[in-house]
């Protein structure tokens, strides 16, 4: 069975990251989205939160699931023998990190490989921290984000 990761913080999940995982899924039997804790940065959303948005918006993807982890890629993905990781490219500014980040982790994993996806034009400015912004100051996020991102964004800011 051919299994690929998907990572990412989601905080929250875009159309972007969705339409990378649904792509992915067409070419792996089991796609994982794993969810970061990360503990370095500050989540809008706890962990758990993250977790059933992101299950929620790809309830429709068959052969995804969503789980979580905390620590080292390389750690996660062996635990799950999985040898692919794939990940969403924007622009050539994501390609530098996310090919260091790559780099590393064929390094402390030998055999632990990373597909790039270029994302599709209409997502290609999309960001997390952008939706985030934009939702904090009252803007509509629809149709950038799954319907149920949007509804917990307006809830959230408006109990701040």
């Amino acid at each position: 069975m051919r299994v690929a990761l998907c990572p990412g913080s989601f905080d929250p999940p875009t159309n972007g990251h969705i339409d990378v995982i649904e792509r992915a899924a067409r070419h792996f039997d089991r796609v994982i989205a794993a969810v970061i804790a990360n503990p370095s940065k500050e989540p809008l959303f706890p962990l758990e939160t993250r977790k059933d948005l992101l299950a929620d918006a790809l309830g429709h993807v068959d052969n995804a699931s969503v789980e979580s982890f905390d620590g080292l890629l390389v750690d996660f993905a062996n635990e799950r023998k999985v040898s692919i990781i794939v990940k969403g490219l924007r622009a050539v500014s994501d390609y530098e990190y996310e090919l260091q980040m790559a780099q590393m982790n064929a390094a402390l994993t030998h055999g632990l490989d990373t597909l790039f996806l270029p994302s599709q034009p209409e997502w290609s400015f999309l960001s997390s921290s952008l939706v985030k912004q934009v939702s904090k100051y009252g803007g509509a996020v629809d149709g950038l984000v799954p319907t149920n991102v949007a509804q917990a964004l307006k809830d959230r800011f408006a109990s701040s």
